[in-house]
């Protein structure tokens, strides 16, 4: 049986009292992220904390700066939903300080340490550094609990992913791939589309160009969406008997047309998912069950992490530019 070390009531003398975090100096301007000094986070039981060696950045980041996704109640307001690192402290966890993991966060990622719950760290995969893990944790969570969890993916359903070119795109074509499905996907420019076919995509599809509706037709049993409202009916008339749109993002808005007279006879269904708001508990049964179906795959090769660029955590404010750019294929990835 392991030792459990009592939980600090103070953090530990190795551990500094203040750190540097991304604060927002303007809440009406989403560019005003400065590095600051602010206290380090206390543990509740059950957590650790976490030194960070890099943190992914996401689109959920983007929205959060701009007002519009805060984080749940009783969360950090730093921003970051993930993360790499060491744990510096751990607890009554019973973990060892000096671990590195990878860890799933409410909120907390853009800084020097982070308060984490025990379910939600996951383990280095053999062959990747901090810095390519803290890349992956969010997708490889989001989409195994939405395509896999959910939505049932087996072996030679078509899976259609929109925003392929992105971080949680790059992750789902792969891992969808890796599990025996056929791909199509979505992208806005011909670099994405050709990033998203050496991934593994089937069919390719620019929709500024041309319609995904003619391509895919009553032909998808599963369909991960980021685009939301203006998309809804289109990815309804995809599904085949059976099928399964779900959505995880409104980056095209949140209101659109639901053509239910059209699914019944079809048995479709539609789910609408966030992962941040969700319980600790859930949240842990999701990280272990990522790690169990996905983490193999990750460690024999066939889901790599699609990083483009590397920056320093003072440089939040470029990293959302970049981001918000339209112009980043895969993550981006801060180094604290």
């Amino acid at each position: 049986m392991a030792n459990l070390v009592p939980m600090s009531e103070t953090i530990p003398a190795t551990v500094p009292t203040t750190m540097k975090a991304i604060t927002q100096t303007d809440p009406d301007n989403p560019r005003s992220l400065e590095l600051a000094d602010v206290a380090t986070p206390t543990l509740q039981p059950g957590e650790v904390l976490v030194k960070v060696a890099a943190a992914g950045v996401n689109r959920a980041d983007l929205v959060q700066a701009q007002g519009n996704y805060p984080p749940p109640k009783g969360e950090s307001e730093i921003i970051g939903l993930e993360c790499a690192g060491t744990i510096a402290d751990a607890g009554d966890t019973g973990r060892e300080v000096g671990e590195e993991v990878g860890c799933l966060l409410a909120g907390g990622g853009y800084a020097e340490y982070v308060a984490v719950p025990v379910g939600q760290l996951v383990p280095i995969p053999k062959g990747f550094s901090l810095t390519d893990t803290a890349s992956i944790v969010e997708a490889a969570t989001t989409v195994w609990s939405n395509v896999g969890m959910l939505a049932g993916l087996t072996e030679g359903m078509r899976v259609l992913i929109h925003g392929g070119g992105g971080g949680i795109g790059s992750f789902a074509i792969q891992m969808c791939k890796a599990m025996g499905a056929e791909v199509a996907t979505t992208a806005g420019s011909a670099e994405k589309l050709a990033h998203a076919r050496e991934l593994g995509a089937d069919i390719t599809i620019n929709y500024k160009e041309e319609s995904f509706v003619d391509k895919l037709k009553g032909s998808c049993d599963i369909i991960l969406d980021i685009i939301g409202g203006p998309y809804l009916e289109d990815n309804v008339r995809c599904l085949g008997l059976d099928g399964t749109l779900v959505v995880i993002a409104v980056q095209g808005g949140p209101k659109g047309t639901l053509p239910v007279a059209r699914m019944m006879p079809r048995r479709q269904s539609v789910h609408a998912t966030t992962l941040r708001a969700r319980p600790v508990e859930q949240k842990a049964e999701i990280c272990a069950s990522t790690v169990e179906h996905v983490w193999t795959l990750i460690e024999q090769g066939k889901i790599r992490t699609t990083i483009d660029k590397t920056l320093p955590l003072a440089d939040a404010a470029r990293a959302h530019e970049l981001l918000d750019s339209g112009t980043v294929t895969g993550k981006l990835v801060l180094v604290v």
